[in-house]
């Protein structure tokens, strides 16, 4: 039975290594996001000369769609490193440690993770900032018909407060 057991116990411990799946994937799409995105502030920027000779009114619209492009970009930016993250976490967790990252004189301790609680926590965040980025992305569309509109509106904005005060809390 020990060999038989010892076989099963090294076919068990390798087949951590079905984690470089997700770890590849996960760089290969933050990858495509940071080029996508990195396009539309491209295209973004090139379309700024418009604002310039624009009449009042198309001033107000053209400013509006810019800000929500800008948003929209900090968005991807936020999403690609989520993924960027999460293929380092796992990599850590479950493969090797990164030496270059532990080595390195300028790593800021941001991408090493020691646990799945400290994946969570560091993932935890920058989906916060993605919602409240995004909050503020619908923000800018909406448009208040009566007062309820504006009370829901102030409602999510202290939502939004909370969130970002219980998340700065939970560091400390």
């Amino acid at each position: 039975m020990g060999t038989l057991e010892k076989y099963f116990e090294k076919v068990l411990w390798s087949s951590r290594l079905m984690v470089l799946a997700a770890v590849v994937s996960s760089l290969l799409l933050s990858l495509l996001l940071f080029v996508i995105t990195a396009i539309d502030v491209v295209n973004l920027i090139s379309h700024a000369g418009d604002y310039v000779g624009a009449t009042t009114e198309v001033k107000r619209t053209l400013k509006i769609e810019m800000v929500s492009h800008t948003v929209g970009a900090i968005d991807g930016f936020l999403l690609a490193t989520i993924l960027l993250i999460f293929a380092l976490g796992l990599y850590e967790l479950f493969i090797s440690d990164i030496d270059e990252a532990k080595n390195s004189g300028r790593s800021s301790k941001v991408l090493v993770i020691n646990s799945l609680d400290d994946l969570k926590a560091k993932l935890a965040k920058v989906i916060l900032m993605i919602l409240v980025v995004t909050f503020f992305e619908v923000s800018l569309s909406m448009t208040f018909v009566d007062a309820l509109d504006l009370v829901y509106f102030s409602f999510g904005i202290l939502m939004v407060s909370l969130a970002l005060y219980f998340g700065s809390k939970s560091t400390h």
